[in-house]
């Protein structure tokens, strides 16, 4: 033991004695704002608190406010297996043995796509259309802004004589999204409000003097929506015409806004009616402060700043977000717009998914079509797990719960489909899903559609959420099963190959194709190197979890048998990882899916530290894909700066997250498919966090990926696997301290390339940890922190 060397101390004194001072600096930054009302739904600013949503575009004229539920989806629930598939599936997998992939395509799009092929979209609910009265002269001083921190929305400019205000947020506790307009002068606001769902509305009902309702139903067999929108006046008078909601002459105007339908409530309209009722009689000021709290509750528990060295950074915090993004897409450096784009992604993760909504699907919550690209619905093969890779290490573990939730119903009826398409245990879910969890393949689409892997990789989401929280309740009741489900079928379904080994077929490496040494080429095929990994992930999680209980004594024996007849990682001819089992042709090098890489993240078989050759292999992987244009859609590279990341080439990470922001970001920081996808906003949040703090292969690591662009900073709150939360401050590139507080006693293993100097709080002796890039561990107590600095 060594005396601690009293750095820690006065770190400490600044991390949390000013902390006050750290919490104002970045309330102040962690904000969206413009000089320009939005002129298109990409320049609109997002509210939202898991379930409602809207997207204000701030006129001065006119404002209008798009709307969302996240359960106003396209038709009903459909049992679309084709009860042809099982009969079919020997003849495909002989198709495949004999190196006929074409041919087996065929029989699969007969046999194994669904009756119907599709289901429908996830859609708007609709639009508050507002006509601004009384206005002529010139507009002065406009600004429309989003505070990140307070989950607010405001517009604030001053025209003729007087200064209008807004401010519109979603709020989670009252369920109702509330605007609220006022003016310095009296009797100034007179306005004209309606809502339309163009072009299927079924037309607007008055419910009374200050509130009409928009009800409807999407398709036969879809849900029954309805919305509602009350209004009330300090001065002035409101009144229906027609379909409208008329304010004149009011000094200030509140419209309440509910919405439902009947996936969860059997009378949306009495529902939406008790929520803008008892918003109302609680009153603004009240309504506004528990949102705030509610919402502050979990945004705060992360603070992050990242500073440079450039002086001129300092001053783009100062500039309306879409000036500053231009200025940085000319070349000039700004540390403090990745962490206003780290906290964006928390924001969106908070406003598209909370404890009892459902999953943020393709574009959150926020959608504008009735017809969105992709059904704008949940996709499996990558799209919805990369959306909740920020909740657990950004602190919003809780968020992380709707995914949970889907998977108990995709179990309940992926089991269904197991047994009718594949003759098969335990539970089956494929490339895509919607409202209803469905299960079947989604589309004759063959490259996207024969994917039988999506509830696997999903289920070790569960897994995920056990290792960062530790909740030993939540793994038997709730992941365990899930996960035990998944493993089963993937048992039954797997076969030998010519090789002996045992591999899934038919599948495919996600919407990529290949060409046989014959000439065939196909994307069906056998054992492509994503399935056997997450094949491996899922089964060594089950034994993990499995451990504690005896009567799983047959699984484990199942579990270790399988293991060790999976394919193991294989390199090709080029130094790359092979993305099928055999060393066949690419067709498209520049591939968006780089799916082969999932042991390297969000999986850890493949490691820098544990794993060199098969590391070195990863990254001649991306180098390749990145020469063949790789990388051009926004989920995409943040994918690859997460593999950069793991791979601690901080350098070529920061040079991506650059790319992602200079080349697939809208002006109002949404994500970039093109056209937007919210998977680049979480794929960028967790890319930027991973950079900072790494936790895989059972150990911690502090800065692992620090580019030279961000030499000082700190963070507050982050989380890590074994349950652990950390903050740190660096300086001139390095570690100055980092406090580690344990939720549990036990060993903690540390990675690090430089000794560290541990010492718990209210003790004066420091244990001093050894370099190790594997690991060193020393025991914590739950509840305790521990302070630690590099020799």
């Amino acid at each position: 033991m060594i005396k601690e060397q009293g750095m820690a101390a006065a770190l400490l004194f600044r991390v949390h004695k000013e902390e006050d001072m750290f919490q104002s600096a970045t309330e102040k930054e962690d904000r969206l704002w413009y000089r320009q009302p939005a002129k298109e739904w990409i320049e609109a600013l997002p509210v939202g608190n898991g379930r409602l949503g809207a997207m204000q575009f701030g006129g001065w004229d006119t404002e209008r406010l798009q709307l969302n539920e996240d359960s106003v989806w396209y038709g009903g629930p459909i049992a679309r297996e084709n009860p042809q598939a099982a009969a079919h599936l020997q003849e495909i997998r002989q198709l495949l043995l004999d190196g006929e992939p074409e041919k087996a395509e065929r029989v699969a799009r007969l046999t194994l796509t669904s009756i119907p092929k599709h289901f429908g979209p996830y859609q708007t609910l609709g639009d508050m259309k507002m006509i601004i009265h009384g206005g002529a002269g010139e507009v002065i001083g406009y600004e429309r802004e989003l505070s990140l921190g307070e989950g607010i929305a405001r517009v604030h400019y001053e025209r003729d004589g007087a200064v209008y205000e807004r401010e519109l947020f979603s709020s989670a506790v009252d369920q109702v999204i509330v605007l609220r307009m006022k003016a310095s002068e009296l009797q100034r606001l007179s306005l004209s409000l309606y809502l339309n769902r163009r072009s299927f509305e079924e037309g607007t009902v008055v419910v009374s003097p200050d509130t009409i309702a928009m009800q409807g139903q999407c398709g036969n067999e879809g849900v029954r929506f309805c919305v509602v929108m009350k209004a009330l006046t300090h001065k002035g008078r409101v009144q229906t015409v027609g379909d409208f909601l008329s304010v004149e002459s009011a000094d200030v105007v509140t419209m309440y806004i509910a919405a439902a339908t009947s996936f969860r409530e059997e009378d949306p309209l009495g529902a939406c009616l008790r929520q803008v009722g008892a918003a109302s009689a609680k009153g603004y000021e009240q309504v506004r402060v528990e949102h705030i709290q509610d919402h502050r509750a979990r945004y705060d528990r992360v603070l992050l700043r990242l500073e440079g060295t450039a002086t001129e950074a300092d001053y783009a915090k100062d500039m309306p977000t879409n000036e500053r993004l231009e200025r940085f897409r000319q070349g000039h450096e700004d540390p403090g717009l990745f962490a206003l784009f780290f906290q964006y992604g928390r924001y969106l993760l908070m406003g598209s998914s909370r404890p009892g909504t459902l999953p943020s699907n393709l574009q959150g919550i926020w959608n504008p079509h009735i017809t969105p690209p992709w059904e704008c619905d949940y996709h499996l093969n990558i799209n919805l797990q990369m959306n909740y890779w920020p909740a657990e290490v950004t602190n919003l573990a809780e968020c992380h719960e709707p995914v949970f939730d889907l998977l108990d119903r995709l179990r309940s009826n992926g089991t269904r489909t197991a047994r009718i398409l594949y003759g098969a245990d335990g539970f089956v879910a494929h490339h895509a899903t919607n409202l209803w969890a469905d299960t079947s393949p989604v589309s004759d689409v063959v490259s996207a559609t024969i994917w039988p892997m999506g509830g696997a990789w999903l289920a070790l989401h569960t897994w995920e959420h056990y290792l960062y929280g530790q909740d030993a309740v939540f793994l038997r009741e709730r992941a365990y099963p899930v996960m035990k489900g998944a493993a089963l079928f993937l048992l039954d379904y797997m076969m030998e190959n010519k090789q002996g080994e045992w591999v899934t077929s038919p599948s495919l490496s996600p919407e990529n194709r290949y060409r046989l040494p014959n000439g065939n080429s196909g994307t069906l095929c056998m054992g492509p190197s994503m399935d056997t990994q997450i094949s491996r992930a899922l089964f060594e999680a089950c034994l993990h979890a499995s451990e504690q209980w005896e009567s799983e004594a047959g699984f484990r024996g199942r579990l270790l048998t399988a293991l060790s007849k999976l394919p193991p990682h294989r390199i090709g001819q080029y130094g790359q990882l092979l993305e099928w089992a055999e060393d066949v042709q690419e067709v498209e090098l520049g591939h968006r899916h780089i799916s082969h890489l999932f042991a390297l993240f969000p999986a850890d078989d493949i490691t820098p530290f544990a794993t060199p050759e098969l590391a070195q292999a990863a990254r001649r992987t991306l180098e390749r894909r990145l020469e063949h244009g790789g990388g051009h859609t926004g989920w995409s590279r943040a994918w690859i700066i997460l593999f950069w990341a793991r791979l601690e080439c901080a350098e070529l990470a920061y040079e991506d997250i650059s790319a992602l922001l200079r080349k697939s970001v809208h002006p109002n920081l949404f994500g970039d498919h093109p056209p937007f996808q919210i998977d680049a906003n979480f794929g960028g949040t967790a890319a930027i966090a991973e950079m900072l703090l790494q936790s895989h292969g059972d150990a911690i690591a502090f800065l692992p990926a620090l580019p030279k662009a961000w030499p000082n900073g700190e963070v507050r709150g982050m989380r890590t696997r074994g349950g652990y939360e950390v903050d740190m401050i660096w300086g001139e590139g390095r570690l100055k301290e980092a406090i580690l507080t344990a939720m549990q006693s036990g060993a903690c293993r540390i990675r690090s390339s430089y000794d560290l100097i541990i010492r718990e709080e209210g003790s004066q002796e420091g244990l001093r940890l050894e370099a190790s890039v594997k690991g060193r561990a020393w025991n914590v107590s739950g509840g305790r922190r521990y302070f630690i600095s590099p020799v």
